[in-house]
């Protein structure tokens, strides 16, 4: 079948977010066709270029999201007239909108904290002014300085200061009104694509949304314009971050964007055919932000075990055979702090993963066990991972004070700080490999791909329960709670004390993630996903026969996928069905 695969600051660029798993499943499903519709979030991101693709890609359009491209398009004042309409009724269902995460039903016992579903009179009228504005876009040829216009600040403004606003909106100032506007131009820009064409995404069979929120609006509108069925994935929840972030916002500001992104959510949660979150973590955000539950399909992310085997497996007969003092040389030189008692922190320096605990704790495992070593790995993520970066060097200095052999040697920190592709760390299986545990100290974590990672080569982890670890790590790994050094240094101690319960945590958690996490698994889930979702949706371009009516039932779905149940086989015909001559015969009287 064709796919749309919907992305945004991802596939195809290089080093965008989710870009690995998007060509992992490409690749992997190379029976269908691809067509890639991409959102770019930066000039930096364009210039890097795509990664390379398969041939199952037969088209890629993109679009920038960064800015606003002139279309030249002037509204008359018919086409005036429909836009104030359909934006006003827009601004109208942000400023109506239940406040999100504070409101409650009538009657019920829901606390704070948890996201109320938007009103179904919010909903429908958000959804039918969304679709207004598509079709005005569709037939004007886009919005861009209509969205941009003076017009569309004063009828946001009107919409605040009506009766029933909720309070919030009505004390907008005109700087949050201007605010509050810049940021819907900017969320609003794909209605002005020219991607909703029948030579577009109206070719295509299925509308693959690799995140939610801005990504999963072209397959809202490819729905609503052709009726091509929609599958969103979303391993983070766009509209938790939403909910998470503009903290030094006005009241007004936040009010009102978490209303709309609420609406948006919920409209994409509505007319998705499925929706699939990565975990269990995902999958309870999704719930509580109104997701019907018969529509969730749980599909972890896949990774390649194949670079973790060498680390992973046990050697082979013939492999023990080698010259192990040759073996044991070049491990040495790859991994200068390698050894029974060495821990592993790898990932993305940033507040988030929190190494102040990391090394509190170390401290205290370091007093239990002095001969043991702490290599951190990574790189600071944008200049407060760098400003962090610091922080955690000079706290590390200031815990570890350099320690030497005797009064004529060189001391050395016993907590070093690298980054990927240095000595010791060309690959990440080379990372775990050189420590007999690999921590994480996270406070707030998604789905912790770095311990699959770990538990890729056999290694026992100490982590946090944060996210998705516990999902993740199951019964193979210990699990502390966050910001609790001691509880985090005990668990260390206790692992680094027991080298036969390292072994058997280890060989566990590789059997799990080979069981639950691997690309095979992930490809075959969603490749059946997409046959589940085509066959339950009507033919949108039905079939004829030679009078000129419809075969409701001449394309099956599985007719898509080519094989050999497509290709024409020879219908056995009974032989008293045959038609054969009969042989003439004359009577002789």
């Amino acid at each position: 079948m064709r796919i749309g695969l919907l992305t945004e600051g991802g596939y195809p660029y290089v080093g965008g977010e989710g870009g690995v798993w998007c060509d992992r499943l490409v690749r992997g499903l190379d029976r269908h066709e691809f067509d890639v519709y991409a959102f770019s979030t930066g000039q930096a991101q364009e210039d890097a270029g795509w990664v390379e693709l398969p041939p199952q890609v037969q088209r890629v359009r993109t679009a920038p999201l960064w800015v606003a491209e002139e279309d030249g398009v002037v509204h008359g004042r018919r086409a005036r007239r429909r836009f104030t309409e359909h934006y006003g009724e827009l601004a109208a269902a942000l400023c109506t909108a239940a406040e999100p995460g504070t409101a409650q039903k009538p009657g019920t016992a829901q606390g704070p904290g948890i996201a109320e579903k938007p009103g179904t009179a919010e909903a429908d009228r958000f959804a039918n002014a969304l679709h207004g504005l598509a079709e005005l876009a569709r037939d004007e040829g886009g919005l861009v300085a209509a969205l941009r216009s003076e017009q569309a600040v004063r009828a946001l403004e009107r919409a605040c200061r009506a009766p029933g606003a909720r309070r919030a909106a009505r004390e907008a100032r005109v700087s949050d009104l201007l605010t509050v506007a810049d940021h819907l131009e900017r969320a609003l820009r794909p209605l002005s694509l020219d991607w909703y064409e029948e030579d577009g995404l109206g070719a295509v069979d299925l509308c693959h949304a690799a995140s939610g929120g801005i990504a999963a609006l072209p397959g809202l509108l490819a729905r609503h314009f052709f009726g091509v069925p929609l599958v969103v994935t979303e391993y983070g929840v766009r509209l938790r971050t939403h909910y998470l972030t503009r903290s030094d916002a006005s009241p007004a500001v936040r009010s009102l964007l978490a209303a709309f992104h609420g609406l948006l959510t919920a409209e994409t949660y509505r007319a998705a055919s499925y929706l699939v979150p990565g975990n269990a973590h995902a999958r309870r955000w999704q719930e509580r932000c109104g997701a019907d539950r018969a529509k969730l399909r749980t599909i972890h992310p896949g990774l390649d075990a194949t670079p973790f085997a060498r680390v992973g497996e046990d050697r082979r007969p013939e492999d023990r055979e080698k010259d192990e003092k040759q073996e044991k040389q070049e491990r040495q030189e790859k991994q200068e702090h390698a050894g029974p008692h060495t821990l592993v922190w790898f990932g993305r320096v940033e507040p988030a993963k929190d190494l102040v605990s990391l090394l509190h704790a170390f401290a205290e495992v370091r007093a239990a066990e002095p001969g043991t070593r702490l290599r951190i790995v990574g790189r600071p993520s944008g200049p407060e991972g760098e400003a962090y970066l610091g922080h955690c060097r000079a706290l590390a200095a200031q815990l570890f004070p350099d320690e030497a052999d005797g009064p004529h040697a060189v001391g050395r920190n016993p907590v070093s700080f690298e980054e990927p592709g240095g000595p010791g760390a060309e690959t990440p299986a080379d990372v775990h490999a050189g420590g007999a545990v690999t921590v994480l100290s996270s406070v707030v974590e998604g789905f912790p791909v770095g311990l699959i990672e770990a538990m890729l080569c056999g290694r026992a982890t100490v982590s946090t329960d944060v996210g998705a670890v516990v999902e993740v790590i199951g019964g193979t790994g210990l699990v502390v709670p966050p910001r609790n050094p001691r509880a985090l240094a005990e668990a260390c101690v206790s692992l680094l004390r027991d080298p036969e319960r390292r072994a058997r945590l280890g060989a566990a958690a590789r059997a799990r993630a080979l069981e639950l996490f691997s690309v095979e698994q992930n490809v075959a889930a969603f490749r059946g996903l997409y046959l589940e979702t085509v066959a339950r949706t009507p033919v949108r371009r039905p079939v004829l026969d030679g009078a000129g009516d419809p075969q409701p039932f001449a394309a099956p779905a599985e007719a898509h996928v080519p094989g050999h149940w497509t290709e024409p086989t020879p219908r056995a015909v009974p032989t008293w069905a045959v038609e054969t001559p009969e042989p003439v015969t004359e009577t002789v009287r």
